[in-house]
């Protein structure tokens, strides 16, 4: 017989934070209109209870298609959630995840038991379901820290990007001006970026050159102690 347990056990969920740049440098989240009780017709962060066969990460993914249509990104654990009193339903305890994608080639579809899936710009959020303001919340501040020292903002931006774009990225997330020519002289120095020979298409003032990020030589540097820092 398979071992049982006299003790009540607590559900458990997932809960996703997926953060976009938008073309004017908004920084938004990506948010479902709940279709069911607790909070029925209340936005929330993507997310649901973790089936009984499979990994807390293969849940968070299932969850953010069968709700938004976003799939085939790389998601990463951010906290567990556990106050007593947060699922009106029953003791249920969240384990939150984040993603950084580029939002305009991830377009969003409500499914499952969503009504409604869109992106929100961070400072013109409705009122959220459950505790997720706190999960949201801890997500930006850690995006916010973990910009500075790893390159995972490069995530948000079209993979053809200008070092403007590149400079509008860390002073969205960050909240902050950043002197051109200094940013622009420790971005190139780092040796990240590979320079194309291509220019911005379609654009009403002087084109801009196009960088990639060089994910290979980063791996390569970091190997040998190299140290992203903005």
């Amino acid at each position: 017989m398979p071992h049982t347990y006299k003790y009540p056990r607590p559900a458990l969920t997932v809960d996703c934070v997926v953060f976009g740049l938008d073309r004017q440098h908004t920084l938004k989240v990506m948010l479902i209109q709940r279709k069911l009780s607790p909070f029925q017709g209340d936005w929330a962060l993507p997310g649901g209870f973790v089936r009984m066969d499979e990994s807390l990460e293969a849940a968070a993914l299932r969850e953010l298609c069968e709700e938004t249509g976003i799939e085939r990104l790389f998601l990463e654990q951010l906290y567990t959630f556990g106050a007593v009193n947060r699922d009106p339903r029953e003791r249920v305890v969240t384990v939150a995840y984040y993603a950084l994608i580029n939002l305009e080639e991830h377009p969003v579809k409500a499914a499952s038991d969503a009504s409604d899936a869109a992106w929100f710009a961070i400072d013109a959020l409705p009122s959220l379901a459950f505790d997720h303001d706190q999960i949201l919340k801890i997500a930006l501040d850690r995006l916010k820290a973990k910009v500075r020292y790893e390159p995972i903002g490069f995530e948000l931006l079209p993979r053809k990007f200008t070092l403007f774009q590149l400079q509008r990225l860390y002073e969205t997330v960050l909240g902050q001006e950043l002197d051109k020519r200094n940013f622009r002289k420790k971005i190139l120095n780092m040796g990240l970026l590979r320079e194309l020979d291509e220019r911005q298409q379609d654009v009403p003032h002087r084109a801009a050159k196009l960088y990639q990020f060089d994910e290979a030589t980063y791996r390569q540097l970091r190997e040998k102690g190299f140290n992203f820092e903005i």
